[in-house]
């Protein structure tokens, strides 16, 4: 009879409101206890896990941000440089390098491509007129600059120097001075007036009555050479030649370049109005 009582007791009890919220209370305690060690599992699984960095060099700065976020990284950009020919906000370089293994939320260092071009006065440029084309234009190159030349003039100095110096077209650098505020940007393209030695303008000399030799030791003076040569009359090995006609003729006025050759007609005779 007593065990039927506490059967009944039992199912009564199990059926209670009692019963029934210390269950709710075991299982919302075990389903919290499952909770935690769930996240501390988690935790401990990823703790101290690294991740590999991605390339961000060659990358432009919105899309590498982009990038980053999504790795949990962040971007840090800690200088910028200008390089011709390059849009702005290109990375260059990053640290660590791509490929290393770091953890999450990273700080990563970059160097980024500047926006605007850089410039430099025609003032800080090194000295240009008057000297060497090659020489400047090595040193030029350094600057960023191109140095190309526009044009070459006679000149009685050194070849090869430089003249004249133009910037899209304007006159920047000349014997009568130079735009020290001129700005150029890097990049840009110099042109130079280069002196040579030939190609000047030199007035005909008058040979007529002149031996040849003294011929050619005046046109050698003068950045002039004798020509084809004819020969009239009798010629006798050991002989003098004078010269008895020229072409281009002598006038006094009229000017050929140097280089240019003079040809002369020569005879053992010596023209008879010759002093």
């Amino acid at each position: 009879m007593t065990n039927q009582n506490d059967s009944q007791g039992f199912f009564q009890y199990i059926k209670s409101g009692v019963f029934i919220k210390q269950m709710l209370l075991i299982m919302g305690a075990l389903l919290l206890l499952l909770f935690i060690l769930q996240m501390w599992l988690r935790f401990y699984t990823n703790h101290g896990q690294k991740l590999e960095l991605p390339k961000f060099v060659g990358m432009q700065l919105s899309e590498a941000k982009d990038l980053a976020s999504d790795k949990s990284f962040e971007l840090v950009v800690v200088d910028s440089v200008f390089i011709v020919g390059k849009q702005g906000g290109l990375i260059t370089d990053q640290n660590p390098k791509s490929g290393a293994l770091v953890k999450e939320n990273r700080k990563i260092y970059i160097t980024i491509t500047k926006y605007q071009t850089e410039t430099i006065k025609v003032a800080d440029l090194p000295t240009l007129y008057g000297n060497a084309f090659d020489q400047k234009k090595t040193e030029l190159k350094y600057r960023e600059i191109e140095c190309v030349i526009k044009d070459y003039v006679y000149d009685p100095g050194e070849p090869n120097h430089i003249l004249e110096v133009y910037y899209k077209g304007e006159l920047i650098i000349s014997k009568e001075g130079r735009l020290d505020q001129v700005v150029i940007d890097k990049g840009g393209t110099l042109e130079c007036v280069v002196s040579r030695r030939d190609g000047g303008d030199v007035t005909i000399p008058d040979l007529r009555c002149m031996d040849l030799d003294e011929a050619r030791f005046m046109l050698e003076s003068s950045k002039l050479a004798i020509g084809d040569i004819v020969t009239k009359g009798s010629n006798e090995a050991d002989g003098t030649l004078y010269i008895i006609a020229q072409s281009p003729p002598y006038d006094g006025i009229s000017n050929v370049k140097m280089g240019d050759k003079i040809a002369v007609t020569v005879s053992m005779q010596k023209p008879s109005d010759c002093n």
